[in-house]
């Protein structure tokens, strides 16, 4: 597990538009798994940016999102697929049939949910996946106590995860309970996984899912079991960190290799 700290949530944005960008350049045709919430749009409206320059290109790829609110259709404001169209989908050269978000109003859920799988593997897998981080560590909408091998299926939201998404919502407006996720299995068979993290309000559960054990009740810790780990966090969200000053010295020295690969073979 690779942990990055930065000193703002926005270095945190540019740190992740990076690491897609270079994703995207290395092969055009990526599939890349895409999260919702605050903390990635930073990182997308980066995304937009380059993508209007040409320094990036969608025109060839595809994308999963990890959930969708059981019983809101695509046109609700408070939909995933409309956020990410909001976002992202409609900003830049992607091509909208290579956008996929679980259907929250299928006749039969528990179908989209296999259908879904079905259409990720089809696809060859997530190449990259971007995460977000839960207050109480959920990744996806998989909340503690979810299976660590789970695939993409209902959840039942947490009264905490209800409460912290109430805000979108009118007063009296339906908000779903249910919601399609990915599973955590279904996660864990990214080829790379990037995860963000910012604010203080997310520093107990960051510190869990990189210091603590591995454990249902932080889904997010069983990251530190995958291969290919980026974690970027902002001053706020690694505070509580106990190695946090190794975690710094760490990424210092990866920068300094990199940069002297780079500069031999600018040499040569």
């Amino acid at each position: 597990m690779k942990i990055v700290i930065l000193e703002t949530p926005e270095h945190v944005a540019q740190y992740g538009a990076e690491l897609i960008s270079k994703q995207l350049a290395s092969k055009p045709a990526s599939v890349l798994g895409l999260a919702t919430g605050s903390t990635p749009v930073a990182l997308y409206n980066e995304l937009i940016a380059r993508c209007r320059t040409s320094e990036v290109s969608f025109s060839q790829a595809t994308t999963f999102n990890l959930d969708e609110y059981l019983g809101l259709d695509a046109q609700h404001p408070q939909s995933y697929r409309y956020f990410m169209d909001k976002h992202l989908f409609n900003q830049v050269n992607i091509d909208p049939a290579n956008t996929y978000v679980p259907n929250g109003t299928s006749a039969d859920p528990i179908a989209e949910c296999e259908a879904y799988e079905l259409k990720l593997e089809k696809a060859g897998g997530v190449d990259l996946q971007l995460l977000g981080l839960g207050h109480n560590g959920h990744i996806g909408f998989n909340e503690p106590t979810s299976s660590l091998g789970s695939r993409t299926r209902i959840k039942t939201l947490t009264p905490e995860t209800i409460k912290a998404n109430q805000r979108f919502f009118s007063e009296g407006e339906f908000q779903p309970t249910l919601a399609i996720t990915m599973g955590i299995g279904t996660i864990m068979e990214s080829k790379q996984v990037v995860l963000l993290a910012t604010g203080a309000a997310k520093s107990d559960a960051v510190v869990e899912m990189i210091e603590g054990p591995i454990a249902a009740r932080c889904p997010a810790s069983i990251l530190q079991l995958h291969p290919k780990v980026t974690v970027i966090l902002d001053r706020a969200a690694s505070q509580g960190l106990e190695n946090s000053c190794f975690y710094e010295l760490t990424e210092a020295r990866n920068q300094e290799l990199l940069h002297h690969r780079q500069s031999r073979s600018q040499s040569r």
